[in-house]
């Protein structure tokens, strides 16, 4: 493995182009040439239409749905891209499918994030490039150097500009959210509540026990995913109807948003849910409600501090 490529090349396959581009425009630099298709039995076609000898290869894709397919995607570029001789390869994945499978809940169960790193890694990629791992210890799961992003560095001072920090408090709608929402807290100078709540099964949560002081503030729910917004919206309800808060906000990294999630958001106590471009959105997804922040300017700096071998721990800040 080399250290470092002769120069930089953006690549994308056909999760999330929009970020790559701007990733690619971030640096200055035109997208590389490629083709991703499937041939006519459904197996992915991959085509690299330049030179890769010698290069810092970054292959942006997040696995999202359809995950399966966007995943294949990934471990095919990466495939082609060692094969093609390429200096060093980083798979930069905005938002990792599969994270929330990082143990096992119950007997018999796969762990199935660590799958998926060890078939990055084999597939031949040299580094990991992410965001808001559903769990940072995931890292563990990987025998490449992984630099993880925090969402919250362009979400909280969003938040921090909009509002008053004098009326304003942030909440975690669940007890294993409560560092991710502490962060949040602290990078915008407020307090912090909780939500203590019971799951009966998988996608479903009953609210059980607001922790903190939310009555007649404004408040904002910090999560690292939005799937089926069950979990939000009860939080949401429960922080109006029972805690007395005055308006709910919710902010999160990743919309998969699947199932009834916009349903939901639209009919909660939701004023607004801000997100970021790490999961490419639908139009027919994108209510009033929802608004999407970039992610591309922060993973760019990644990247040029990653090519420059210079560290990416200031971007934490």
């Amino acid at each position: 493995m080399n250290l470092h490529g002769k120069d930089i090349k953006i690549f994308t396959a056909n999760s999330n182009p929009k970020v790559a581009h701007s990733i690619a425009s971030d640096l200055g630099l035109p997208l590389g040439e490629a083709e991703v298709g499937t041939f006519s039995d459904g197996e992915i076609s991959v085509n690299i239409k330049e030179s890769v000898r010698g290069s810092d290869v970054f292959v942006v894709q997040s696995t999202s749905a359809p995950v399966n397919d966007n995943l294949m995607e990934l471990l095919i570029m990466i495939d082609a891209f060692k094969r093609a001789s390429a200096g060093r390869i980083t798979a930069v994945t905005p938002y990792y499918g599969y994270a929330r499978q990082d143990r096992k809940a119950k007997s018999r169960d796969a762990i199935s994030a660590r799958l998926v790193a060890d078939l990055i890694t084999v597939a031949g990629a040299d580094r990991m490039l992410t965001m808001d791992l559903h769990s940072p210890q995931i890292q563990g799961f990987f025998n490449i150097p992984l630099d993880h992003l925090q969402g919250a560095s362009i979400l909280a001072p969003y938040f921090k500009d909009m509002f008053a920090a004098d009326n304003l408090i942030c909440v975690s709608p669940d007890l294993g959210s409560v560092t991710r929402a502490r962060n949040f807290s602290q990078r915008i100078g407020v307090g912090l509540a909780i939500i203590d709540k019971r799951r009966s099964r998988a996608n479903e949560s009953e609210v059980m026990n607001i922790i903190g002081d939310v009555k007649g503030k404004r408040v904002i729910i910090v999560d690292d995913v939005v799937d089926t917004a069950g979990t939000l919206c009860n939080a949401a309800a429960a922080l109006m109807e029972v805690g007395g808060a005055s308006e709910v906000y919710a902010s999160a990294t990743h919309g998969v948003l699947s199932g009834n999630a916009i349903e939901r958001i639209e009919k909660s106590y939701l004023k607004r849910l801000i997100l970021l471009d790490t999961i490419c959105i639908p139009e027919e997804k994108m209510i009033d409600k929802i608004k999407v922040l970039s992610s591309a300017e922060l993973f760019a700096q990644a990247i040029e501090r990653i090519y420059s071998d210079k560290p990416v721990s200031p971007l934490f800040v």
